[in-house]
């Protein structure tokens, strides 16, 4: 009999991460149907499950040059390399369309890898849920949500994987936000974190994304996700409203703080440096290049993902009763940020059916 090689610590360590989740898991034997606004969210989202392998078309073929060069939206790494070609001292000078294109390409893949990513966070997180929340018909719709959360993982894999190339590494950010929510011993921190903040960051980004690509394949996935992901938001709008109409000053100040460590304190975000060695360039270099060039771009190619953000992150907290509790600490510091023109926008907690794509489809070709 052959020995079976098993791997070494190394190659398990660059496999997996092993998360302590510090919350106590609660078992209910309250099967009342309560909460009628989450029972109806729950059945749509039993109504609206699709199918990764029969909903969408695999056999069309996508060509990555052609994805890149025909979107309607330019990119921003790339038109941010476009104007570093032309400073003094730039690695890139020699530049030219042809290795901007290929850019376009690697920052696309690195951009879907962390969608890939992010959803497997989400998947986890969603499961959490299920565990930690004190109340059965949150428990449904999380599992619902755990169900989404593994087909998104798989369908951006499997594009990835099939239409582009190697997926890029989670960034080291978006692996510290999600490592958090699990690892906190307080339930409806997952809630907030990724119902909330994570998932009008994911909104923004695929919106973004889906309003730009003109490739039918990615533009259906995109569809599709985003309305899983809006009943999601909804799902932390309707589920913590509630919860927090019974918490002290002290304790909805500890969310206040977390949403501003979240959504202004934390701005960074990590670049993906695998993509400029992929191209033969060294980020260190490149960088300051970039950020000089930063500076001399219209500020609309940065703006308009933030938009899209606060547009949802700020009236769903304004329903959450967050921008005003604590003497409205978080109204004054968002209002400084000038974040507060979003805050009578619709949110997610009452829209989310206007992002329902799957239902659309159905109801023009009824299976």
């Amino acid at each position: 009999m052959t020995a079976v090689q098993m791997p070494d610590a190394a190659e398990v360590d660059a496999s997996i991460k092993l998360i302590t989740d510090n919350a106590e898991r609660v078992f209910l034997w309250d099967y009342d149907r309560s909460r009628d606004q989450l029972v109806t969210l729950y059945n749509k989202a039993m109504a609206s499950q699709w199918s990764s392998v029969t909903d969408l078309d695999w056999a069309i073929d996508v060509d990555p040059e052609r994805l890149v060069t025909t979107a309607k939206e330019p990119s921003v790494v790339v038109e941010l390399a476009r104007a570093a070609t032309k400073l003094p001292g730039s690695p890139i000078s020699t530049w030219g369309e042809a290795e901007l294109t290929l850019l376009g390409i690697e920052s696309l893949k690195a951009q879907l890898s962390q969608f890939m990513h992010g959803e497997q966070g989400a998947m986890m997180v969603a499961a959490k849920i299920v565990e930690t929340v004190p109340w059965i018909d949150a428990k449904y719709y999380a599992a619902t949500q755990t169900m989404d959360e593994a087909r998104h993982t798989e369908v951006f894999a499997k594009y990835l994987h099939t239409k582009l190339g190697d997926a890029y590494p989670m960034s080291p950010f978006l692996e510290g936000q999600i490592t958090a929510l699990i690892e906190d011993s307080r339930w409806d921190i997952a809630y907030l974190g990724m119902q909330i903040v994570i998932e009008s960051l994911a909104l923004a980004a695929f919106g973004t994304m889906l309003r730009s690509t003109q490739e039918p394949l990615l533009k259906k996935l995109l569809r599709y996700v985003m309305s899983d992901e809006a009943r999601h938001v909804a799902f932390g709008v309707l589920s913590l409203a509630e919860y927090y109409q019974g918490l002290t000053t002290a304790e909805l100040a500890e969310r206040q703080e977390f949403l501003l460590e979240s959504s202004l304190r934390n701005r960074a975000r990590s670049t993906t440096p695998e993509m400029w060695e992929r191209l033969g360039v060294n980020v260190d270099e490149v960088m300051p290049h970039l950020l000089e060039a930063a500076a001399s771009l219209d500020r609309s190619l940065f703006t308009s993902f933030e938009q899209a953000f606060y547009s949802k992150l700020v009236p769903n907290v304004r329903k959450l009763g967050l921008l005003d509790a604590n003497d409205g600490h978080l109204r004054e510091r968002w209002g400084e940020a000038g974040l507060l023109r979003y805050e009578h926008g619709d949110d997610t907690g009452s829209d989310y059916e206007a992002y329902d794509e799957v239902a659309r489809d159905r109801a023009v070709s009824p299976a």
